[in-house]
Parts: C-alpha cells; structure tokens; sequence
C-alpha cells in the first residue's frame, strides 16, 4: 500500500519524467514548473524530503536536487496505466515483418534491431531450442523405505536421475503404480503443460512431476541457443555507461551467456520487469531488466529482453516490447499453424 499522498506521487512522477529526459539532479523549482502545482516551493521542498525518507529518491545533500531510487521508479512502473503504441507504430512494425516472412533467424534479428532503436537501449532475442524438453518415460526406483532413484527419460533419449525423499514409506509396487500413471498422464508433455498437468494431480503424484518439471526447466535452460543482439551503441552514449568498468561487465555477461540463460529462466508470460538491485547478476544490478517470452499457445520458445540504465522511460519500452513479443508469437504461430497466444498484460 503506497504511503504518498496524491500531490507525492506526481512529484515522484515529475522526478522521474524530468531525470530520464536530462540525467540531471531534479531542483524543487523544475518540480513545481513541470508540475504546474499550486503550491509554495517550501511545500516541494517538504514532499521531497518526505519521499527521501521514505527511499523513494536520493540527495546528496539537503540542497542538492532529487534522483529517483530504485523504489522510486519500482512505484512509478507499478503505477503506469496500461498503454498501447501507436497504430503507426504497429503498422510499421507488422510491415517490415512481413517484409521477411517466413524466416525466423531475420524475424529475430529484426526485432532485436527494432527494439534496440525504440527504446534506445541494447535489446537482446533468444532463439527457440531446436527440441524443447519432452516428457518421455519415468521410473522409480526403491532404494530406501523413504528414497527412490527417479529414472526421467525425455524425447530425444535424454536421460536424467534424482533421489527422491518419500514423505511415506512407499514400496516398490507402489512406486511403479505411480510410475506407471504419471507415464500416462504426463506422455509427451513439453515444461508448460506439465506445470499445467500438475494441478489434477493427486499429492504424491504432484510431488514427484514438481521434481520432474525441474529436471525439465533445467534441460531447457542449458546454454547453446543463439541470441540476437544490438545496440551497444545506445549504451555507450548514455552517461551510465561513460564508465568502461560498467560497459565491460555486461559485455562479459553477454560474452559468457549469462545473459542469454537469465533470459532463459524467464518463463513467465508476462513481461517482468528488474529494477537496479532487483537483479541478481552483479554485473546489471544498476540496470534495468525487461524480459517478455513469445511461442506458441502455453509454449514459451524464447525471450525478447531490453537491458539499460534504471533512468529508463518505461511508459514507452514496455508497450514497444510487449507488442514486438506479441508480433513474434503471432508470426511464429502461424509458421508453427497453432492458434495465435492471448494478449500480454504487464506485471511488476
């Protein structure tokens, strides 16, 4: 529950309007003309220090001018209204989409181009895995009152064992049994529909599929998709970057695949957004992070990321991401012939 009055949130919200633009300290006296608030600047002055105790900006000093804190631009994103781009917008993009129909490596790098452009930061699209994981066979395997070996075999003769600790002494029928019905029930599954399956499962049987789901989530996330990658470019000329150590420690993070994995790990269809220490990657914790997935229908196949300066203008990356991840299901759903995915909604 935010704990800023009416007049607070649009002070915090002209801060940070004002600090993405010029990347510069906000003064009290650019607050009240920005806002056009009827009010003395010793009434600025006083919800200023009001949201500096509260974390939501930062000072230098008691006369310096206001800086948005990570919490302050987590607040303002969790505050923005629902917004769609503009039809021209979306017509330009549909159009140079459709200029490559077809061909899946250029849709990829095209959006990465895009998306790098609109929002002028480096934006980054992994490619689909040429098999997503695919529940295949399973066995269990008594070894102790409480303790089975899981045998999980996936499409493509992928083998992968995992002790189990039983909450209830099972016998080796009854392991079998239950080998044997989630055989049936979980039979070619890919990760999405085994997580989806979990939940008409009996208890014990959603136990052991919770293990299988993460054996599959890790096959899933093991490096080798390739990744389309640009604008460095737009980095370097942010003032956040003038500080090679910075710049070289994302490039490392990408040169490692780090990146690609983080991207990798989310499944989550909608867009999620990692402000500043919100990530766990060192290398991007004063970054900012946006990750959307696109696919099929409950199919997650890859990711679109933006990565940038926390001083980011959201209210215009998040729709220019959301709508390219959709243009890419779309187009991908068609190639695939499935029925295209429903819209995507944001989430903080």
């Amino acid at each position: 529950m935010s704990s800023l009055t009416l007049r607070e949130e649009t002070i915090l919200s002209s801060i940070i309007r004002q600090y993405v633009a010029l990347a510069q300290p906000v003064s009290s006296v650019g607050i009240l003309e920005e806002c056009g608030l009827d009010v003395s600047s010793a009434t600025i002055r006083n919800d200023v220090a009001h949201l500096e105790e509260e974390g939501y900006i930062s000072r230098p000093h008691y006369a310096a001018g206001s800086i948005p804190s990570d919490r302050g631009y987590r607040h303002y994103v969790s505050t923005l209204s629902p917004s769609q781009l503009p039809m021209e917008v979306q017509f330009m993009f549909n159009h140079l989409f459709h200029q490559v129909e077809g061909k899946l490596e250029e849709w990829l790098n095209l959006a990465a181009t895009l998306l790098a452009r609109q929002t002028r930061s480096m934006a980054a699209v992994t490619a689909p895995r040429p098999a997503a994981a695919r529940f295949k066979h399973m066995e269990l395997v008594s070894l102790q009152p409480q303790l089975a070996l899981m045998v999980l075999v996936l499409e493509g003769v992928k083998v992968h064992q995992q002790l189990i600790n039983l909450d209830k002494i099972q016998s080796q029928e009854d392991l079998s049994q239950l080998a044997a019905s989630l055989n049936k029930k979980l039979a070619k599954l890919s990760v999405a529909r085994v997580r989806t399956a979990t939940a008409k499962l009996s208890d014990i049987e959603q136990y052991v599929a919770q293990n299988v789901l993460r054996l599959m989530e890790a096959e899933d996330r093991r490096p080798g998709r390739e990744i389309f990658l640009d604008g460095w470019q737009y980095l370097l000329s942010q003032p956040e970057f003038h500080h090679s150590a910075r710049l070289a420690g994302l490039m490392n993070m990408v040169e490692e695949r780090k990146l690609a994995e983080l991207m990798s790990i989310s499944r989550d269809p909608c867009l999620q957004i990692f402000i500043g220490h919100e990530n766990q990657a060192e290398a991007i914790k004063e970054c900012s992070l946006l990750i959307s997935s696109y696919g099929l229908p409950d199919e997650p196949l890859g990711s679109v990321a933006v990565v940038g300066p926390t001083r980011m203008a959201y209210h215009h990356v998040i729709p220019v991401l959301s709508y390219i991840a959709s243009l890419i299901s779309m187009l991908v759903t068609e190639l695939y012939g499935a029925s295209p995915p429903s819209t995507r909604q944001t989430a903080s």
